[in-house]
């Protein structure tokens, strides 16, 4: 079973996000947490899964000098897409309520890749879901913004806070993957790397 096997390994999270520690958490897996360099830019030009993709595998190689044999990386990015537009953390309260005004009432596309790396290999994948939103107030807005204060979160929100539980109506992929880990893909993709 991929548990027992990997209790034989040193897991290291490459992340600072709490959301991606709990789900981790959740898959029963013992590990242990690395803070990433900062690795929000990107070359211009990728597509949208190529920038998440671009970013994780960026944070896996941050943190994989000095390590060792037996030691795996997971590093992920989340992004939200719409229209063509990329929606990264805002900046400041403004920013964040631009962003949830736009994402009001439309659908938006939200891309997680994973990289997990050892010494040897990388290996790297992502999952979409598409997000619908019903028509959010102002008021709605301004209150989960004070509430929340979602300036860590990519596109200004997290689906598993107050603005998801009223707000969005519908979702076509992995809740999860949302919230910022498909962890049935990663479980998936964990005995793969370990196999090879």
């Amino acid at each position: 079973m991929l548990l027992e096997d990997l209790k034989k390994k040193d897991i290291i999270l490459a992340s600072r996000s709490p959301r991606r520690k709990q789900l981790l958490e959740s898959l029963g897996i013992d590990f242990r947490i690395e803070k990433p360099d900062d690795c929000e830019k990107y070359p211009p030009g990728l597509e949208r899964e190529e920038i998440a993709l671009y970013i994780a595998v960026k944070k896996a190689e941050s943190v994989i000098p000095g390590k060792a044999a037996g030691q795996i990386i997971i590093a992920s990015d989340t992004i939200v897409c719409i229209d063509d537009t990329i929606l990264n953390k805002p900046a400041d309260r403004t920013e964040a309520v631009q962003m949830l005004k736009r994402l009001s009432g439309k659908e938006h596309f939200v891309i997680t890749a994973v990289c997990i790396a050892d010494i040897f290999k990388t290996r790297s994948f992502y999952s979409e879901t598409k997000v619908r939103f019903a028509e959010l107030p102002d008021e709605e807005i301004e209150y989960y913004i004070d509430h929340y204060k979602p300036w860590d979160k990519a596109g200004a929100y997290g689906i598993q806070e107050w603005i998801g539980y009223i707000g969005i109506e519908k979702i076509e992929g992995s809740y999860f993957n949302v919230m910022g880990l498909p962890v049935q893909k990663l479980y998936a993709g964990l005995k793969e790397f370990i196999k090879e």
